[in-house]
């Protein structure tokens, strides 16, 4: 199994159970004609027949994983069908309704560190596939065994970017050293007194004003982890876009509002928060 840490795992069933194994040596990039989110993408996926990928990716650069890369996502017709076992990752991208726009720089950053992965966890070839069977990187429309009846995706302009930009990033990413997990090898320590104090005052401050930054990302990165808020909000800012995914979170655990039918308040207390990061690798002081 294969779960990309920077992804929100939305697991599909019974495909995440019932689909056979691959070994990935390809990554295969996709539109998905339409201005979907992961989570909306995912929504589809889960009450439909139609091919799944293995990613979904917004224009904000947030992604969704909803298989494991080393188990079959039927998208790519006979790339993931080999003799050998060996099959493609695949990649859906958020674009509008006619797949004509270029990829965001959020997309094509979030596409570079992606594809990085792929080549470290996986040993994709750094370099554009030469074939429909051989290692490395292509776009859906590169070869007839990746769509029998033809197809223009992902669209002109990201057909570009693959070629002049994305390729290249991959490639140059690949070549440095991993980088570190945040704040060193050490465990991000928190302080439920400040978390409490950022939660009173932030909304109150202009756009984007934090109180306690640094922990406010370590929390609100839990949270877009958990697929509870969108990367986009992930600024340390714990505000008003904060506060229903902490709510969600409360319910999680089990909490709910003070009266039948209300939701949870939407501010941490030590027990939400202490298992929030028990599950997401932080700690919480007093």
């Amino acid at each position: 199994m294969a779960w990309y840490s920077n992804a929100v795992r939305l697991e599909l069933q019974p495909e995440s159970r019932d689909q056979q194994s691959i070994r990935p040596t390809q990554m295969i990039l996709h539109s998905i004609v339409a201005p979907w989110d992961e989570n909306r993408l995912y929504a589809y996926w889960k009450n439909s027949t139609s091919l799944e990928s293995h990613f979904g990716l917004d224009f904000d650069g947030s992604l969704g994983q909803y298989l494991s890369s080393t188990t079959r996502a039927d998208a790519n017709y006979q790339a993931n069908r080999r003799a050998d076992g060996s099959g493609a990752i695949s990649v859906e991208t958020a674009s509008n309704t006619k797949a004509s726009d270029p990829w965001t720089d959020e997309q094509l950053d979030a596409l570079a560190d992606l594809g990085v992965w792929g080549h470290r966890t996986h040993g994709i070839q750094l370099r554009a596939c030469r074939s429909g069977a051989d290692s490395g990187y292509g776009i859906h429309r590169m070869y007839p065994q990746w769509s029998p009846s033809g197809t223009a995706c992902p669209g002109d302009k990201r057909a570009q970017q693959f070629r002049a930009e994305l390729l290249p990033e991959i490639v140059k990413r690949a070549g440095k050293p991993a980088a570190p997990p945040a704040g060193g090898t050490k465990t991000p320590v928190v302080s439920l007194a400040h978390i409490q104090a950022a939660q009173r005052r932030d909304p109150g401050l202009p756009q984007g004003g934090t109180t306690y930054k640094a922990e406010g990302l370590v929390v609100e990165a839990a949270l877009y982890r958990e697929g509870l808020l969108a990367k986009r909000w992930v600024d340390g800012s714990l505000g008003s876009r904060t506060r229903p995914a902490v709510s969600e979170w409360q319910e999680k655990c089990g909490y709910r509002g003070r009266r039948p039918g209300e939701p949870a308040d939407g501010y941490f207390g030590r027990d939400t928060l202490t298992r929030l990061g028990q599950k997401h690798g932080f700690r919480v002081s007093a």
